[in-house]
């Protein structure tokens, strides 16, 4: 009856995936190309989880 209070978790990974590309292309602007890779992967893994979880 309450489902429509219950939260979306792929929203949330959602918007953790597109902070965690921000935080890389901050680190990127700024040089910190170390920062970016490991930002990045982490971006990547976290969209692996949204493709999993949709299908």
């Amino acid at each position: 009856m309450l489902n429509w209070l219950k939260r979306d978790p792929l929203k949330k990974l959602q918007r953790q995936y597109e902070q965690k590309l921000e935080e890389a292309m901050t680190a990127a602007r700024n040089g910190d190309m170390r920062s970016n890779a490991v930002l990045t992967e982490q971006a990547e893994a976290l969209r692996a989880e949204i493709e999993r979880q949709k299908s």
